[in-house]
């Protein structure tokens, strides 16, 4: 079996053939120069003819890998979801959460969201208006992701609530849901925190300390 023939099904041109080595490079820089005028302008505003020129190739080349420029950006934001995935799932599940380390655990979780949410942040804000909007292919993609991450933590929660008195014994589904939604929801409005004088430090602690206390049950430690 070739490279080619392993590649997964939304590598494939829009005439569903598969691109050889040069036609993903081409794929992949008019995926780069999209990303790239994400960062200083709206998806609205974004032209196939503009990304087109700015990859050095022609619209009719663009339409060859996509068939207009959402797709292109819902194939950004499924790359960003394995990144972004990747990274905070092994936070909640290979960090310890018991005592010191466990509130160290908590923190690294909060300013994780925090730093995916920055390091993305175009992307993010692309999802999260066409989810407003009711785009199910990227309210998916945002589900998934944070769907992954609720899941680890509930393991958790309900791993601290069998082994340990005083954690509260609410669903720890349920529970985890609220706790992602507060980090989702506070590093995405970072800015509009610091408009009003709130330090990313300080979200961050208070994030952590509400993370630490419901999951285990007990006081941040200091």
């Amino acid at each position: 079996m070739t490279d080619e023939d392993t590649i997964d099904d939304e590598l494939r041109a829009v005439d569903g053939r598969v691109p050889g080595r040069r036609g993903l490079a081409t794929r992949q820089r008019l995926l780069s120069c999209t990303l790239e005028m994400l960062s200083d302008q709206t998806y609205r505003d974004l032209k196939v003819v503009d990304i087109a020129r700015r990859a050095s190739t022609s619209p009719a080349t663009f339409y060859q890998y996509f068939p207009d420029v959402n797709t292109a950006i819902l194939a950004l934001a499924e790359e960003m979801t394995v990144d972004a995935s990747a990274s905070l799932l092994g936070l909640v599940r290979e960090g310890p959460w018991k005592g010191a380390a466990g509130f160290d655990t908590a923190t690294a979780i909060a300013e994780g969201f925090i730093s995916v949410w920055e390091r993305h942040w175009p992307l993010m804000r692309v999802m999260e208006h066409t989810s407003a909007e009711g785009d199910e292919r990227f309210r998916h993609v945002r589900t998934r992701l944070l769907n992954q991450f609720t899941e680890a933590l509930a393991e958790v929660i309900r791993q601290m609530q069998a082994s340990r008195k005083g954690v509260p014994p609410v669903d720890p589904m349920a529970t985890a849901g609220v706790l992602v939604s507060m980090l989702a929801h506070v590093a995405a409005h970072r800015y509009g925190f610091e408009f009003y004088g709130i330090r990313t430090e300080d979200l961050a602690s208070s994030m952590a300390h509400i993370l630490f206390t419901t999951v285990t049950g007990q006081k941040p430690p200091g």
